[in-house]
């Protein structure tokens, strides 16, 4: 099962086209969602610029912390199970969330293993009925632009990712909602788990080796 094709690789790991212009972020604010995406991308940045010093499981183990700080992986992982998230247990959901966590961090220690020469720049936030939007423009070396916005909501007084749209209106989590919820019916929450550790492993397979 591929769980992510290249279009949500693209939307998920924004595919390794975080040059070293982009600064460190300034410390987030509370209330500026757009400080959670640049604080977020300066530590991409930084991890892709060391990537071939680090390898595969020291970039796994700094972008960790990041992704676990500025996502709110339990919202993400109970919208991506869809309806099928309240028939499983609390251990269960335990389960798929760390499993869907572990994903998401290798997913972007793969893409961002080494330096590139593409830009990202934040445009700003915009207020929604559903949440706010933190809109990303992503400039490839030839001049290109692909628009890549993150839906951000305030979590225990920080704001935190959501969710993630290719070019203003594709969604991964409706994306991932698709694959997961088929896989979820056919074999229950250890399917689930047990499919996300072997992408995780396929990426960086000390990390669930380890487990």
């Amino acid at each position: 099962m591929r769980l992510l094709s290249r279009t949500g690789l693209v939307v998920f790991a924004v595919c390794g086209f975080l040059g070293s212009a982009i600064p460190q972020g300034p410390a987030r604010a509370a209330g500026d969602p757009a400080a959670t995406v640049k604080n977020f991308y300066a530590t991409l940045t930084q991890t892709m610029e060391r990537g071939p010093q680090l390898g595969d499981k020291g970039r796994y183990d700094t972008l960790a912390p990041a992704v676990r700080k500025d996502f709110n992986l339990a919202d993400m992982t109970q919208k991506a199970v869809g309806p099928s998230w309240t028939k499983l247990s609390q251990p269960e959901r335990q389960q798929v969330t760390e499993a869907f966590a572990r994903y998401i961090v290798a997913t972007y220690s793969e893409h961002f293993n080494k330096p590139t020469g593409e830009k990202l720049e934040v445009a700003g936030a915009k207020t929604m009925p559903y949440g706010t939007i933190v809109e990303t423009k992503i400039v490839d070396a030839s001049g290109g632009a692909t628009g890549v916005n993150y839906l951000m909501r305030e979590n225990g007084g920080a704001w935190q990712i959501e969710d993630i749209y290719l070019q203003g209106t594709i969604s991964q989590i409706a994306n991932l909602r698709s694959q997961f919820s088929s896989v979820v019916l056919r074999g229950g929450a250890q399917a689930l788990v047990e499919t996300l550790n072997r992408k995780t492993a396929s990426l960086v397979p000390n990390v669930v080796a380890a487990l």
